[in-house]
């Protein structure tokens, strides 16, 4: 049963007389507060002005036990010490809420189906509103750009804390660039959004609160990519320098004196080697080094803080520095602690929704299960919807496989578009979307922009038998032994080996396609593996093939052009050509040379990365970029479908998404710290 504690009414002293804090404002009842500059949140001096009122403020009950969880921090200051000097006011959006509960979540594994979970704590510099359109402050109380987009100033909150209580400045946000993204010894390559016409940022630390990042070329969407995505662009400082080789001359010393070969096998101890956020921490494992280290998991200024993991899951706590506040002052996140448990098994975790024992769950909720979730509704006390989804699954075909006699067909267009057309999607989208779905090509950009021409969304999308036996027999796929199947032009039977993951699609979506694709006399055996099995083959180049979910809105693709360069896309996705991208990272000295196509989507991605939004400039660009991805057919399109969202009635303050959406980071755009449980 969860426990919860009553947070407490502030008050405070106005001419002599007791007053009620501020308006309790909510979204459902503005108690007359007038709008803010942006939606649904304040600053504390625009509120206070808004609602005519001070604010003061008040803490959850058992933020002290809380806080004896996380190893290494001390005992609390006052609240007022912990906050910012100008925390954010969030404006909840039906209630005020109370303090304490354990919000039950589920996973599949570690870094498997883990986002929507990590959704629920993540904080950015900026956040979409839920509209889904409109760019607000978080972390960040404010930001500026130049007239042609080639600097950004972003200003932080004076007095914001990491968890641990250490002041958070612009001094980590450039530590996270210069030391950790800039660092080949951390991150490998470069990401693309660490970019601005292909060269690295500059990022100065002009104060304390005061960061500027200068840019080489335009790129307007670097605030996209600080809004919507995972990455978080600033890290403790504080906890990694003495351990950072560039910073201390002691570090690969201090390292080794807590068992590590030198200071960057600690930093990635914590920090990983990637920028993904939800790698496992020390606890899972340092083994027996863990005792020696500074604290189990780096400070964070997400909601909550891990404390607790295994290879069954993990435990986190609310964060006694978190910089957000309600209307009536009550620092968030009003629920105490969360717990993530992992199961690998889709038909387990549907029990586990069905009997109610989780709070909220998106990610992995294939819309197979959505009729046996409806009906339990009532039983399980949980809401399931189904939204619109921005990703879709498509495939693609290994491009630069090991084996060359694959590899030439896998290159080859007719190839390529047989196995598009013999796709019967109206089919896919009746037994595996109800009919729900949209049959779609993939474009690159979702959902389609009105300045691309609706065709595309259809090229080489329709079934044809037909066409695509004519297509694979040009292609010299005949059937040679007489066992029914297509062999390969040099005589060896072409049998394509499908791993793929529920992750990402229904089985009965695989199974339709391998059938779709046995039917022109393609061989296909499917087989059901763990996401980080696929993850692990197809970064090792052994797949003939891979799906995943992909596509991204407009907006991002601004800051981040992942998906149009090989190998078209990160670790956690669906990629192809890994020797394409080889070729290209070590200058033409390893891999294999891409087609002259891949220079010209890359040109116009520039182009479209470097222009102003919706100038004539921009458009082109994007024009240019869907005709290059859609006609190649390097990604193939299946059926646009809706997803399901499932939560428990007990979850207060839980809003409806308007999408349900990797891509705009799940709920981050609906403020989960202001979520509290009923029971």
């Amino acid at each position: 049963m969860k426990q919860l504690l009553m947070s407490g009414v502030a008050l405070v002293t106005l001419g002599g007389t007791a007053w009620a804090n501020c308006p309790a404002a909510t979204v459902a009842d503005m108690q007359g507060v007038s709008d803010g500059a942006y939606p649904q949140q304040f600053d504390l001096a625009e509120f206070q002005s808004a609602a005519g009122c001070t604010l003061s403020f008040a803490e959850n009950p058992g933020i002290a036990d809380l806080n004896g969880k996380i190893r290494g921090n001390g005992d609390l200051p006052a609240l007022a010490d912990r906050l910012p000097a100008e925390p954010l006011i969030i404006v909840p959006y039906d209630s005020i809420g109370q303090y304490g509960g354990v919000l039950d979540a589920l996973s599949n594994a570690t870094e498997s189906g883990t986002s929507d979970f990590l959704s629920v704590r993540h904080v950015n510099l900026f956040r979409y509103s839920d509209d889904l359109q409109t760019l607000v402050p978080n972390v960040a109380k404010s930001w500026e750009w130049n007239d042609d987009f080639t600097q950004l100033t972003v200003h932080l909150r004076a007095g914001h804390k990491w968890s641990d209580g250490a002041p958070f400045t612009a001094a980590d946000v450039v530590f996270w660039y210069d030391n950790l993204m800039m660092d080949t010894n951390v991150i490998a390559e470069a990401k693309d959004y660490a970019l601005a016409g292909g060269q690295p940022m500059t990022v100065e630390a002009l104060d304390d609160t005061t960061v500027q990042f200068t840019l080489a070329a335009p790129k307007p969407g670097l605030t996209e990519t600080f809004s919507f995505t995972y990455v978080q662009p600033y890290q403790p400082k504080h906890f990694f320098e003495k351990f950072h080789p560039a910073l201390d001359e002691n570090a690969d010393a201090n390292a080794q004196a807590l068992g590590y070969e030198n200071g960057y096998e600690l930093i990635k101890a914590y920090y990983g080697n990637s920028d993904w956020m939800d790698t496992p921490s020390p606890m899972l494992t340092a083994g027996d080094k863990l005792a020696g280290l500074p604290k189990d998991a780096m400070p964070t200024l997400e909601s909550h803080i891990l404390v607790k993991e295994s290879t069954e899951g993990r435990h986190y706590v609310a964060n006694p520095y978190f910089f957000q506040v309600d209307t009536q002052g009550n620092q968030l996140p009003y629920i105490s602690e969360m717990d993530e448990t992992y199961v690998p098994d889709e038909e387990v975790r549907n029990l586990k929704l069905l009997n109610g024992e989780v709070d909220y769950k998106s990610q992995g909720v294939n819309l197979t299960s959505a009729p046996v979730l409806l009906e339990g509704q009532e039983s399980g006390n949980y809401t399931l919807e189904v939204k619109p989804a921005i990703g879709y699954p498509v495939l693609t075909f290994n491009v630069t496989a090991e084996d060359e006699a694959k590899r030439a067909l896998f290159n080859d267009i007719r190839f390529r578009t047989a196995m598009s057309v013999a796709m019967d999607r109206n089919q896919l989208n009746e037994v595996t979307a109800f009919g729900l779905g949209e049959p779609t090509q993939y474009i690159g950009f979702s959902p389609r922009p009105d300045f691309i021409d609706a065709k595309w969304a259809e090229y080489e999308a329709g079934f044809d038998q037909d066409r695509a036996n004519a297509l694979l027999d040009e292609a010299g796929l005949v059937d040679q032994n007489g066992d029914g199947f297509r062999d390969l032009p040099n005589g060896d039977p072409l049998v394509l080996d499908w791993q793929f993951s529920t992750q990402s699609a229904s089985a009965q979506l695989v199974e339709l396609i391998a059938q779709n694709w046995k039917d022109v006399g393609v061989n296909t055996a499917i087989k059901e593996v763990t996401s980080d099995e696929f993850r692990a083959a197809q970064s090792a180049n052994t797949l003939d093939m891979g799906m995943w979910l992909k596509s991204q809105p407009a907006g991002s693709v601004l800051g981040d052009g992942e998906i149009w360069v090989p190998p078209f896309d990160g670790y956690f996705d669906v990629r192809t050509g890994m020797l394409w991208a080889e070729y290209l990272s070590s200058n033409g000295e390893n891999g294999v040379e891409p087609p002259a196509w891949v220079a010209d989507l890359k040109a116009a991605l520039d182009t479209y990365q470097s222009s102003a939004p919706g100038s004539e400039a921009s458009v082109a660009a994007a024009q240019k970029m869907v005709e290059i991805m859609t006609s190649e057919l390097l990604f193939i399109g299946t059926v646009n479908s809706p997803a399901p969202i499932y939560h428990s009635n007990n979850l207060q303050n839980f809003t409806e998404f308007k999408t349900q959406s990797y891509e705009f980071y799940r709920t981050y755009p609906y403020r989960p710290a202001q979520w509290w449980l009923s029971e």
